[in-house]
């Protein structure tokens, strides 16, 4: 809920095969060396910008956070760490 404007909150695993999250402004991702403040491979993203959760949220993004637990792929996302730690992404 803190992130305000445009951009995407990533689960992403460090070289050293430890998970974390950041959040990201506009198109940035923890990837991009000159914008993160962590590098690291992303497996999940959440969408934060306004389009993601305005028309079937009501820009509700409270609603919207909430749920998209319930959409999350789990075991892919199982399977994205393990590629991950393992530098087959």
């Amino acid at each position: 809920m803190g992130h305000l404007g445009s951009g995407w909150t990533w689960l992403a695993v460090d070289e050293n095969g430890n998970l974390f999250i950041c959040s990201m402004l506009n198109h940035d991702n923890p990837l991009m060396k000159e914008h993160a403040l962590r590098i690291g491979q992303p497996i999940l993203v959440l969408d934060l910008w306004e389009h993601a959760y305005y028309l079937k949220y009501n820009n509700r993004k409270a609603d919207y956070l909430k749920a998209f637990g319930n959409v999350v792929n789990f075991d892919k996302v199982s399977k994205l760490y393990d590629a991950a730690t393992k530098n087959e992404l």
